[in-house]
């Protein structure tokens, strides 16, 4: 298999339904072959989750890699607010869009390459970013972030330690006002405002 952040015409199609449990509810999601973390919520996005009440969502959000969902279907369901949704993979975008029927939410779902088809500003641009895509790949998504923030916009994201939360926290803290909210088991869950 490849990456997840990749499109694969002939990878199989097995869809399949999965059940998980964020913050004592309840959710059902539609993973498939080629989709980030399939057979279930990974860790990261866990440990993320967990901790966005700190964040007070509200106004226009963006989940930036949104794979088959549940980050941004978690935050329409919990808070008040708007929730657009990306990523470059076509069958993630299509589970998500599955995904937000199944959990009864009413989101934006679209496909963009890193930002290229986002148009908006937003209040919070939440994300488990794709890692594996390379460093400079990474960093551009993370500083280019600062580009679809509102002033005092806030960018929340998920890195374990073993793939250089610590290197970012301090890189990130040049260009945002940076916070490290959580570490659980050697995710680092990040803050960095848009100053």
């Amino acid at each position: 298999m490849g990456h997840y952040f990749t499109n694969e015409k002939d990878l199989k199609s097995v869809i399949k339904e999965v059940k998980m449990v964020i913050n004592q509810t309840e959710y059902k999601f539609m993973t498939d072959h080629g989709v980030f973390s399939k057979s279930g919520l990974d860790f990261g996005t866990r440990t993320l989750l967990e901790n966005i009440e700190n964040a007070h969502i509200k106004g226009k959000v963006l989940d930036f890699g949104c794979g088959y969902g549940p980050i941004g279907i978690y935050l329409k369901k919990n808070y008040d607010c708007e929730v657009d949704m990306i990523d470059i993979n076509e069958r993630s975008i299509n589970l998500a869009q599955k995904n937000a029927l199944l959990n009864n939410v009413s989101v934006k779902i679209y496909l963009s390459d890193t930002y290229m088809n986002v148009k908006d500003k937003y209040d919070f641009i939440v994300t488990n970013p794709p890692i594996r895509v390379g460093k400079k790949k990474l960093y551009e998504i993370l500083f280019r972030a600062k580009e679809y923030l509102n002033p005092n916009g806030e960018l929340w994201l998920v890195v374990s330690k073993d793939q250089g939360a610590k290197t970012l926290v301090k890189d990130l803290g040049e260009s945002y006002l940076t916070s490290v909210i959580d570490k659980n088991k050697g995710f680092y869950v990040i803050r960095a405002i848009n100053n």
